[in-house]
């Protein structure tokens, strides 16, 4: 079995249970933080929605600067809406899907480098760098994201079995 058809079934199951949390972010509530130093609910939902989008460059450079010498640093956005937020989601997943699909083992195992100013922050195989650069930030990002669900009495979706509030 090639690398893309072992990663297809997780990143499809996560991606959907993404989805379910995402669904569920409060329209009017975008600008609600728990705390000074955390994301707003809006930019934690639309960083969950961007990253799976890293996935393509990840498959198709050797490597990303997001704060390069003399040019303008990587700029995350904030989506303007729910309908906003969901279409960018299902826009990256769409396009990440493909992009999995067609990769081979030999592209999986090419490293890739994360950097900033020009200095190498990791350097590792772009199979590793899906697994925890994106899936792994996803899944921890979107936990944060059902805790905000949970502080504003939004019912948390079942993502691994049931939630306190679906069986």
């Amino acid at each position: 079995m090639s690398l893309s058809n072992s990663v297809l079934p997780e990143f499809d199951h996560e991606m959907a249970s993404t989805r379910k949390a995402l669904e569920r972010v409060p329209e009017g509530k975008f600008a609600w933080k728990p705390h000074a130093k955390s994301m707003a609910f809006g930019r934690l939902a639309t960083h969950v929605a961007e990253m799976v989008g890293w996935l393509i460059p990840t498959l198709q450079s050797e490597s990303f600067d997001f704060a390069p010498v003399g040019a303008p640093p990587y700029q995350p956005v904030t989506a303007a809406s729910s309908g906003a937020l969901l279409e960018l989601f299902d826009k990256n997943v769409k396009e990440a899907r493909a992009a999995i699909a067609a990769a081979s083992d030999a592209e999986w195992m090419m490293n890739w480098s994360l950097q900033a100013g020009g200095q190498n922050i990791f350097t590792m195989p772009r199979i590793a760098v899906m697994r925890t650069m994106i899936m792994n930030h996803v899944i921890h990002h979107r936990g944060q994201l059902t805790v905000y669900l949970r502080l504003n009495d939004v019912p948390v979706p079942a993502l691994y079995g049931p939630s306190a509030d679906e069986s």
